[in-house]
């Protein structure tokens, strides 16, 4: 698999090198700027550039922040290639400021969009996914899925159709199925407004749209936000469609936050990332947590046998 090191200023080196520090049932390809990826364990190593200028953004330069951008761009595109072209199974991303993406030329939302892209303009939908807790033998595994990602809240009741839901349902059942090896996914719909709407007092998004999505898609719901994930965390289902960002991210990352792992749906290979981002703040001191990152790189080599 290729892991591609994201942003040279923030925790990704950092992290994905204590991430590979125990040895891994994986032969690992990392893609990112030369003097980075130097000493990090790994069986092939494509540079794409070199940093040279340390951790962290104290200054916010604006050149240095289009340099990082440039070299964590160009080893996302680098490791799609290799997958794209069967020369790796998976790929794993570190964490990447958006903004210095931007500004370096790479305008979008965030990577789910951007490698579906890549890969010719395919169907993606981006999961956030925790396995069961090692310690708790009768733990479940908790999948969120969104149906609009990074879009400003006031736009999601337009983008969210009944098209859009029974769109990102089908590309969740087919991965639960093919990467996952669940026979007959379980589906679970949350809803949009609070207490699923009410009967319509507090909003008609679940009559009008989320009901009739849920039953094409043979799915349950919709269920309220305040009861779906602790369902679906006791073993319920296998996923759940969250309508907006924060109201999944939320639920998974106070779930699982550390462990829980960034999937990107319906591309040609796997692809995940950690759970977090580039954490400019404290790059180089030693407090990034790599287990997110370890996660990643695990849940990747695991999907890429099942394919």
């Amino acid at each position: 698999m290729a892991v591609a090191l994201g942003d040279p200023r923030g925790i990704g080196p950092e992290i994905t090198a204590r991430a590979l520090a125990q040895p891994l049932e994986a032969e690992i390809t990392l893609v990112g700027a030369e003097d980075q990826i130097a000493g990090i364990p790994a069986q092939h190593r494509i540079p794409v550039g070199t940093w040279g200028l340390g951790s962290g953004d104290p200054t916010a330069d604006r050149s240095r922040m289009i340099r990082a951008g440039r070299i964590a761009g160009h080893a996302v595109e680098a490791a799609a290639k290799l997958a794209l072209s069967g020369e790796v199974d998976a790929i794993v991303t570190a964490p990447a400021h958006k903004h210095a993406l931007h500004i370096a030329g790479f305008p979008y939302p965030g990577h789910t969009e951007w490698l579906a892209q890549l890969a010719g303009g395919v169907d993606v939908a981006m999961m956030l996914a925790a396995e069961a807790p090692p310690d708790d033998p009768d733990g479940h595994p908790l999948r969120v899925v969104l149906v609009t990602t990074h879009v400003p809240l006031r736009d999601v009741p337009a983008l969210l159709t009944v098209e859009r839901v029974v769109r990102t349902g089908g590309i969740v059942d087919r991965a639960l199925r093919d990467w996952w090896g669940i026979e007959r996914p379980r589906l679970a719909v949350c809803a949009l407004n609070p207490h699923a709407g009410e009967s319509g007092l507090f909003g008609d998004e679940e009559d009008r749209i989320l009901d009739p999505a849920a039953r094409e898609l043979g799915a349950t719901g919709p269920l309220p936000a305040d009861t779906v994930f602790v369902r679906a965390m006791r073993g319920e289902f296998d996923a759940v469609l969250a309508p907006y960002h924060d109201v999944g991210m939320t639920a998974i990352k106070v779930a699982a936050f550390g462990r829980a792992v960034n999937v990107t749906l319906g591309l040609p290979f796997p692809r995940t990332s950690p759970d977090h981002g580039t954490a400019l703040d404290i790059a180089g001191t030693g407090k990034a947590d790599p287990s997110s990152m370890r996660a990643a790189i695990e849940l990747a080599a695991k999907l890429a046998r099942r394919t």
